[in-house]
């Protein structure tokens, strides 16, 4: 088959020249346009995890040596995360080449994280499939880039770090809340409070739940952090 010219600049802004394109097509295809005869991209994802992850874990033991499993684990969360993961797919502009259903195109699917995420993964087994592991390696090496190198010695997203200090002082876990919810469905906006036993809280907003928790707590404990300096 031959490619699109939208999938073929795609290619070319990757770096990869597929031998079998349709592997591409499927990893672009969402479940909501799929048919029988065009499978989504559910089972390249998977396997594209997969493989992000041999790669992640072996660039972090090569980009220092002396690191401890329990250095290495939060830079390696850092690195696979499905926002990490949505970043790269826009650099790349992999959401202007999903194929999507009518619905999930008008909600804004090719904007979303986790369509984006899911995606990325897809092309990473695309690639795997097409030419072997270290063609998927030389490819997520070059997609990810400095992010490697730049990742913070300790990558533990906000929420850890807030669950640690607070059972540290025998404290429960932080409660969080979400306040509210506003705008369309392609664009939310959520509104999250993080509440501890003791009474401190702290209250964000962002696009999505998940990071109106980080960016929460995150703020909670620089203020309690603070409170202690």
């Amino acid at each position: 088959m031959r490619l699109s010219a939208d999938l073929q600049a795609f290619q070319a802004r990757i770096g990869h020249d597929f031998r079998r394109p349709e592997l591409l097509l499927r990893a672009v295809t969402h479940s909501s346009i799929a048919t029988p005869a065009r499978p989504d991209n559910q089972r390249l994802e998977f396997l594209g995890d997969r493989v992000l992850g041999l790669v992640m874990a072996e660039a972090l033991l090569a980009a220092d040596k002396g690191a401890s499993e329990g250095q290495l684990a939060p830079r390696f969360n850092a690195l696979v995360r499905k926002e990490a993961c949505a970043a790269v797919a826009r650099e790349v502009d992999l959401g202007e080449v999903l194929k999507l259903g009518r619905s999930e195109m008008m909600s804004g699917g090719r904007r979303k994280e986790a369509l984006l995420a899911d995606a990325m993964e897809a092309v990473i087994a695309a690639v795997h499939l097409d030419a072997g592991f270290d063609a998927a390696k030389s490819l997520v090496l070059r997609l990810w880039g400095g992010r490697i190198g730049s990742v913070e010695a300790d990558a533990r997203d906000a929420k850890t770090a807030l669950q640690e200090w607070a059972q540290g002082r025998g404290l429960p876990p932080p409660a969080y809340a979400e306040l509210g919810r506003e705008g369309p469905d392609h664009q939310p906006r959520f509104t999250v409070e993080v509440r501890l036993a003791t009474g401190e809280a702290e209250v964000a907003e962002a696009g999505s739940k998940r990071q109106a928790e980080q960016a929460a707590a995150r703020a909670l404990l620089a203020r309690m952090q603070g409170d202690q300096n």
